[in-house]
């Protein structure tokens, strides 16, 4: 405290050029001129006495004490939560003013003339740190942050030019780099200076309708690295806090500059604003920041200026970070459960949620959503099951609460169909599979076995349902046409079923299929409703499709006579089942040349045809099977790639990762059978180390947690050397005999693996 209150000295000894306090009669909004006023500490006191008499005023809605690193302690009135409709209140217009008051607003400032450049400031700054005097660049970084006209007069390329657009915000990037490179290197009292620079800019603007030049100010603001100290988390917070009340059209321009900062600064901000939200859930000290009951905006506030990076970051092409590095992992240890309900009871309303903002939330949280939303469904379903049973006093069969699956594995794929289809009711109780005519209680081992020898058959070439594209090594859905596609809805079903009970598939689909499975996320009332229509671009061909992607684009870029060098027309051709059949794109579109005027248009029928019209049939079949078993609200959180990642789980395999999270039982990991063992998987091509993991796990696909979901174990059994590895699939376990040399070792695992299918040898 002692340090508090001797920064509270300092800063009620500095006198203020701040706006005039409001009387109990209404403010005047707009810019006058600034009066002279009483030092900060008296204007916040005299802010807090006067919050119920006269307006809002300038209060800026910390709820609670507030203590920055100037030690500043005040007590305002707390605003109401971050969201659309409430600003609209908060923004007064002229015409909601009283009669007595009403007046035009005044002309925005003229913002004065700075010619010091970014050399000169560089070299201002190195003269200082050799003599020691540093009053040119106190006074440099005082005026600089005095306000928003100052901030505008220092790093606006021209003082008083529009920049009126998205293209160009009209800042030197290049000096405001400069300026807050050299910050971190100044005198603790400089630094002083800027924050308490930005708190009165901040109490100034907290007011009135935006220009372009506020917006440019919140741009550099936004960049200062003192924010990465939790002593200015206040004053960071009520940044945030601005930036996050402007409306939609100044968010737009925001995201549109923002998207041209350097890699390196966005990711800085970014990571700042993730660090901002960690340490607001979990302070390290209990007293290091106010009480989270009474800034319970900080974290709405932060998330939604974190959106607009998040946009900004999905605008640019290529993207500036990978979509995963918006994730962050503090928010795997709150309750998400909770703030997934509040969301599903109160949508995007004012009532804040993570779930509003899914970018956020890593895929191992959205998994566990959706496992534990699947849960509480077959749990649903079981008990609807069991009532029903009791209700008519029958006797009570505990299959009634599974999915009993039945194949036969001669004909596996026709009664996969048949069970499925006869057993539609039940795809939300827990899945359970038997093999006719083979012993074994299914604990897990037999379902991811299932699975994996169905997926296997239908999308072998030979069946016809889906046709493997060589080029891009991906399957797409074939365009044969049928009276019934009950086989495209099993594959969506069984789809369904792998998400809903956490089995990872070997499916390769281009990331369009999941973005169409998500047009849209949860299943239209209307059944007549399209689905699995999403608009196709050139880029989504590229993915199926790439060296007839490769063409089209050269039509497009053709400079030469379209129509008489290309001989095309609004007809395409397409082989179906060994025949060729023509389709016209649009009405009478075999008499319709393409020429350089209409080829956009060509390419764009095309591209829908052959990745939407094409198959609809077949693609609605099976997005209404996978939504079948997985009819969430969860879903609507998850990227086409989050999906992908639940679906089919990660094909890259970090056997290190493995040994490091392994559990040992009968074994420890320095014993020599352990050691043998690592040092023959690590050693192992890529088609072993996947056969190896099917061996043990009954899928060669790494869960979204990583290998150390996998809870792999390996356990001794006391059996002579000369036999073969043992592995329980149900459990994640590898059980090995203790082999005497690494040799030995090798032959027999690479024996067990290499056979591994059903129960015994085959």
């Amino acid at each position: 405290m002692d340090g508090e209150h001797s920064a509270l000295s300092g800063v009620e000894r500095e006198r203020e050029r701040l706006p005039p306090i409001y009387t109990s009669s209404p403010p005047v909004l707009g810019r006058g001129p600034k009066q002279p006023f009483p030092s900060l500490g008296t204007f916040i006191s005299t802010l807090s006495q006067r919050r119920d008499a006269g307006g809002r005023g300038f209060a800026i809605g910390i709820g609670g004490p507030l203590t920055g690193p100037l030690g500043i302690r005040h007590t305002v009135r707390e605003l109401p939560p971050i969201c659309s409709d409430v600003r609209q209140k908060q923004r007064l217009s002229i015409d909601t003013l009283p009669q007595e008051v009403k007046a035009p607003f005044p002309c925005d400032p003229v913002i004065p003339l700075r010619t010091k450049t970014t050399k000169e400031f560089q070299e201002d700054v190195e003269r200082a740190a050799q003599s020691g005097d540093w009053r040119e660049v106190r006074e440099f970084y005082l005026t600089t942050f005095d306000s928003f006209v100052e901030i505008n007069a220092a790093f606006k390329r021209e003082a008083n030019g529009l920049f009126n657009t998205i293209e160009d915000s009209g800042v030197n990037g290049k000096f405001v780099s400069a300026v807050y490179d050299s910050l971190l290197s100044t005198p603790q009292d400089i630094q002083k200076l800027v924050l308490k620079g930005i708190i009165n800019s901040l109490l100034r603007e907290w007011k009135g309708p935006r220009t372009k030049d506020d917006l440019r100010a919140y741009f550099v603001l936004i960049q200062n690295p003192q924010y990465s100290s939790t002593s200015t988390y206040v004053i960071f917070a009520h940044l945030l806090r601005q930036i996050a009340a402007l409306s939609e059209a100044d968010h737009h321009f925001l995201v549109h500059w923002l998207k041209r900062l350097s890699a390196r600064r966005f990711r800085q901000l970014v990571e700042r604003l993730l660090q901002f939200i960690s340490t607001r859930l979990f302070p390290a000290e209990p007293d290091e920041l106010p009480p989270s009951a009474k800034c319970s905006w900080w974290i709405p506030s932060a998330t939604k200026v974190l959106s607009l990076f998040n946009a900004a970051n999905s605008v640019s092409s290529p993207p500036i970070m990978p979509f995963t590095d918006f994730y962050n992992i503090t928010l795997e240890h709150i309750d998400f459960m909770e703030d997934y309900r509040t969301w599903q009871n109160y949508g995007n309303s004012n009532r804040f949620s993570f779930c509003q903002f899914p970018f956020i939330l890593s895929t191992v949280v959205k998994k566990a959503i959706i496992q534990k939303d699947s849960e509480q469904q077959m749990i649903s379903q079981a008990r609807l099951s069991l009532v029903s049973k009791v209700s008519r006093r029958q006797r009570v069969d505990m299959n009634l609460l599974f999915l009993n699956i039945k194949v036969r594995r001669a004909q596996l794929l026709s009664d996969s169909l048949d069970e499925l289809m006869r057993k539609r009711c039940d795809l939300k109780k827990k899945l359970r599979v038997t093999f006719v005519g083979e012993a074994g209680l299914d604990m897990g081992g037999l379902t991811k076995e299932w699975f994996l020898l169905l997926v296997r058959q239908i999308f072998h070439t030979d069946y016809g349902m889906f046709s493997f594209m060589k080029d891009s090594r991906c399957h797409w859905f074939s365009s044969w046409k049928s009276d019934n596609y009950s086989e495209f809805q099993m594959v969506g079903t069984l789809m369904g079923l792998a998400v809903y009970n956490s089995i990872a598939l070997d499916i390769h689909f281009p990331l369009y299929c999941y973005r169409k499975l998500l047009t849209p996320p949860t299943v239209p009332s209307d059944p007549n409703a399209f689905v699995g229509t999403a608009t196709a671009t050139l880029d989504d061909l590229q993915q199926v499709m790439p060296d007839l992607a490769h063409g089209l684009a050269e039509l497009l870029s053709y400079e030469g006579n379209v129509e008489e060098d290309f001989y095309l027309t609004f007809q395409v051709f397409q082989e179906e089942m060994g025949v060729v059949k023509s389709y016209n794109l649009k009405p009478a579109g075999d008499k319709i040349p393409v020429t350089k005027q209409n080829r956009k248009e060509y390419v764009q029928l095309y591209i829908d045809f052959l990745l939407n019209k094409s198959i609809y049939k077949q693609f609605a079949a099976f997005y209404h099977g996978f939504h079948s078993v997985c009819a969430s609200d969860a879903l609507m959180l998850l990227r086409p790639e989050e999906v992908e990642m639940l679906v089919c789980g990660s094909p890259e395999l970090d056997m290190s990762a493995l040994q490091k999270a392994a559990q040992y039982e009968g074994y420890s990991k320095m014993d020599a059978t352990v050691r043998f063992f690592w040092d023959v998987v690590l050693a192992f091509p890529l088609e072993l180390q996947k056969k190896l993991l099917h061996f043990a796990t009954g899928s060669d696909r790494v869960p979204v947690g990583g290998m150390a979901d996998l809870n792999f174990k390996i356990c001794k059994i006391d059996v002579p050397a000369d036999w073969l590895p043992v592995s329980h699939t149900c459990f994640n376990q590898i059980c090995l005999p203790p082999y005497r040399t690494r040799k030995e070792l090798k032959h027999k695992l690479t024996i067990a693996i290499s056979n591994a299918e059903g129960f015994g040898l085959e």
